[in-house]
């Protein structure tokens, strides 16, 4: 035990040293099996077993969908469809912004996919209508969090491969949620625009309109539909989902838009295969992690620990809150899962709370970490991308927060609404 805390205060202390998160990982690691004169052929044992997981091969095959659409211009004409529809709704482009998410969302899988691939479009769009650009970004920035909470969601995929929990119950989960984080950014983006008298569409769309916009983005819209019916009615399994999405975008691609060239689907392979290693190496990395903290029993020390709290079910989930609100502020979504929530899962499905909505609440409080400072990913990347000062895109953030707290807190208080869909398949 006393090792364990060891290894864990280094990943901390080289984390915050500036370190790689691989390297904060691996260097303690390596340093406990040297210094224990382990066989370092348990190295190789540890890692070729973190990645022979079957859950974890959606993980690439969704990273290239959301590459391939980008390629193929797909995210544009999903914007101009949304912004035709919502336009001129209280907040005009930010609306847009916010339901393009959950559209995009329903393919790419990941925050930073929406931010780095929409965001880019949705940002361009907001500034020249005459939005500033700090509030175009927050907007950005707050509504990529839908991303990895509504199917498919790459890191409730990690984290169903971590607890051997049902990936297609736990990808389901994340429906309700997502639309009600939706809503609520929706609330809040309303709220803002009427004080600020932000500048919306003149008139709502005519008919011709939006058919004219829709009938383009009509195949990326019925691409969610197609892997949440195919994946709830038992025809595939959301690995095999993965594989099923991406020859739907491949087809739409070359035969509706007809604009899918080889050089296009080279980049969105070469830029998978690039994500997929940073994911991967970490899984591996992350694995051999776990395994020292568990011959060390760290966990048996946590769930020991919380014995005492086990008929509180919400104490612990308020623990759980802020264990994984904070660390969502310092490391990515994936590091996180794949080093805490093997500590922590174990002793609160013990004491009674479901897995599923465990899993809800875990990723939910890490994307929220995901723009909440000092180390939040899509605060740099939008940080970056548009040359705005990190304490100026911070401040116009600040409306989304109640929003998105509002919405975690019926996420935990309210496990019916989580659980109403996954119970139809059980």
């Amino acid at each position: 035990m006393d090792l364990g805390l060891v290894v864990i205060l280094a990943f901390f202390v080289l984390f915050l040293l500036g370190f790689p998160v691989v390297f904060a990982i691996l260097i303690p690691s390596v340093t406990y099996i040297w210094w224990q004169e382990i066989p370092l052929a348990v190295v190789g044992q540890r890692v070729l077993y973190a990645l022979d997981s079957f859950p974890l091969v959606a993980v690439p095959v969704f990273i290239l969908v959301g590459n391939l659409m980008n390629a193929a211009g797909i995210t544009e004409k999903l914007f101009r469809f949304a912004d035709v529809l919502v336009g001129r709704l209280y907040g005009g482009l930010a609306q847009v912004n916010i339901v393009a998410s959950l559209i995009f969302s329903g393919v790419s899988g990941a925050a930073l996919a929406d931010v780095g691939g929409l965001g880019r479009i949705e940002i361009k769009a907001m500034k020249d209508r005459g939005f500033k650009l700090p509030f175009a970004a927050a907007v950005t920035g707050a509504s990529a969090i839908v991303g990895p909470i509504f199917p498919p969601s790459i890191p409730l995929i990690i984290y169903a491969s971590v607890t051997s929990v049902s990936a297609l119950q736990l990808l389901v989960a994340g429906i309700v949620p997502a639309l009600l984080c939706v809503a609520m950014l929706m609330g809040a983006t309303a709220i803002v625009a009427m004080r600020f008298d932000l500048p919306r569409a003149d008139r709502w769309p005519r008919p011709r309109e939006l058919w004219t916009a829709f009938w383009p983005a009509f195949p990326a819209l019925l691409a969610p539909v197609v892997l949440i019916g195919g994946m709830m009615s038992g025809s595939f399994t959301p690995t095999e989902a993965s594989a099923v999405c991406v020859i739907y975008v491949l087809a739409v691609g070359i035969f509706y838009y007809r604009d899918m060239s080889w050089r296009f689907i080279r980049e969105a392979a070469v830029n998978t295969v690039r994500g997929t290693a940073a994911i991967l190496i970490i899984v591996a990395a992350a694995a051999m992690f776990g395994w020292i903290l568990a011959v060390e029993q760290v966990p048996q020390a946590f769930s020991a620990w919380t014995s005492g709290i086990a008929g509180n079910p919400y104490l612990l989930l308020l623990i759980v809150n802020i264990i994984f609100f904070i660390a969502g502020m310092f490391i990515d979504s994936t590091t996180a899962t794949l080093l805490l929530v093997p500590i922590i899962a174990p002793p609160l499905v013990a004491a009674g709370v479901d897995p599923i909505h465990l899993g809800i609440i875990i990723i939910f409080n890490l994307m929220i970490g995901t723009i909440t400072p000092p180390f939040g990913l899509s605060l740099f990347l939008l940080s970056s991308m548009t040359g705005v000062p990190m304490m100026k895109l911070l401040r116009a953030m600040v409306p989304f927060y109640p929003a998105l707290f509002a919405t975690l807190a019926l996420i935990v208080l309210l496990p019916g609404m989580v659980l109403w869909l996954p119970s139809m398949l059980r």
